[in-house]
């Protein structure tokens, strides 16, 4: 007898499984992969690294260079840092970061308001503050709601390579990967570089 069991989905489940079928079924989603090298970013991130957290108690991440980029292309193509609404683009002139992260029932997407007012270390104590209450079910309904652009990594759980689903109505979403050293050409030399990909998924 091999048997079998079952789960009740709880309603937070089952509300973003709704929400992510519907963005498919309803945007023209497309998927497009960069890599990118993280000598630069790891460098800086290795020399600052000890002074930032004696000043600031915090880590410092790769998440919060790439929250302060990507305002800085959303600012660049606003289009993506918008949604739309019937026949409509709804254009928003504000940048509500939503970080999605994982949580015993699912992943949730908490927001960080007004994120390009924001420095490094309110970005990353504002994270390690979702995960936490992520993990201890106390994040609220206002915490999750009006993101203008999402940001999900799959690095964390050793993904080299997904394909991010939009978060609605939002019309941008961008997947951070696994970082891993890769053999790449730089001036016709082969050499070995701690190599990122990126998917943005957008309407």
């Amino acid at each position: 007898d091999r048997g079998e069991t079952r789960e009740r989905m709880s309603k937070r489940r089952l509300t973003i499984a709704r929400n992510l079928v519907t963005a498919q079924q309803t945007a023209a989603m497309l998927t497009t992969f960069n890599e990118i090298d993280m000598s630069a970013l790891m460098s800086l991130r290795e020399r600052r690294k000890d002074q930032f957290k004696k000043s600031h108690g915090v880590g410092l991440g790769i998440a919060s260079f790439f929250v302060k980029a990507s305002i800085g292309a959303l600012r660049a193509f606003p289009r993506v840092n918008a949604e739309i609404q019937g026949d409509e683009i709804v254009y928003k002139h504000y940048y509500d970061i939503g970080m999605a992260v994982g949580a015993e029932g699912g992943l949730v997407v908490p927001v960080l308001r007004d994120a390009d007012r924001l420095g490094f270390a309110d970005i990353e104590l504002g994270i390690r503050d979702f995960a936490a209450r992520a993990g201890n079910g106390s994040l609220t309904l206002e915490d999750l709601k009006g993101g203008t652009f999402t940001i999900t990594n799959g690095g964390v759980f050793g993904s080299m390579m997904s394909t991010p689903i939009l978060n609605p109505p939002q019309v941008g979403i961008l997947g951070l990967h696994k970082i891993a050293d890769r053999a790449v050409p730089v001036n016709g030399q082969v050499v070995i570089r701690p190599m990122m990909y990126l998917a943005l998924s957008y309407d």
